[in-house]
């Protein structure tokens, strides 16, 4: 299937999943060309693929033929959670009249995945299957412009997630994806609001405190 798809749609979803799963960390900096070898693509898809990610805010344009990946402050931060916590909500009290067992089966089942990653201390696993649960319930609510802008808000946190699950904070998470469910089964949309929005400002909350443990102060950044 990718094979089909057009060079620089190729590049763009490897990218954003490198930047979405924290796979280039919040001060890294990438160069056009070493991004070519790594993806095996040409430099035309890369480039077109990095103004697309530059322009949703996932990267910061350089100069010197270099892009990293933008550090969060704490003002960002705090908006990023305030954006998240408002569409997300919504996108999931928006899925609930759509709502089937069939979906909750599934939910259930990459829930499952999300526990025995963090069991495993798997932090690409858990990143991987949590952004699952969450845009699987979020497509069932039929709205492009709020799931494409949620999607837009994930790959900003991505990198600063994935920096303090490595840390000495780890995945300890309590877990809101199970009154999320609970909330689904019985209908609830204030309950089912309540739980996406908790699961939100968890994230944000350890993001905070990873600045505050100085994760993200560090000395240079990677040049990949």
């Amino acid at each position: 299937m990718a094979r089909s798809l057009p060079a620089h749609q190729i590049a763009y979803a490897r990218l954003r999943d490198m930047v979405l799963f924290g796979h280039l960390a919040p001060g890294d900096a990438v160069t056009i060309e070493g991004l070519v070898e790594r993806l095996d693509l040409g430099m035309t898809p890369v480039r077109e693929a990095l103004r697309r990610l530059i322009a949703e805010g996932a990267l910061t344009l350089q100069g010197n033929r270099r892009v990293s990946v933008p550090r969060l402050d704490p003002q960002a931060l705090a908006d990023l959670g305030f954006a998240r916590s408002a569409i997300e909500s919504q996108l999931a009290v928006q899925a609930l009249p759509c709502v089937s067992d069939a979906l909750i089966a599934d939910l259930r089942a990459i829930d499952a995945e999300v526990d025995a990653a963090i069991a495993a201390g798997d932090v690409p696993g858990y990143l991987r299957c949590n952004h699952r649960f969450h845009f699987t319930l979020y497509a069932a609510a039929g709205s492009e412009v709020l799931e494409a802008l949620a999607r837009s808000l994930w790959l900003r946190v991505g990198p600063s997630l994935r920096a303090v699950c490595t840390g000495p904070l780890g995945i300890t998470l309590p877990d809101n994806h199970k009154l999320a469910l609970d909330a689904l089964v019985s209908g609830d949309p204030a309950a089912l609001a309540g739980a996406i929005r908790a699961d939100v400002q968890q994230g944000v909350d350890q993001i905070r405190a990873g600045m505050a443990a100085g994760l993200f102060d560090g000395g240079a950044a990677r040049k990949i």
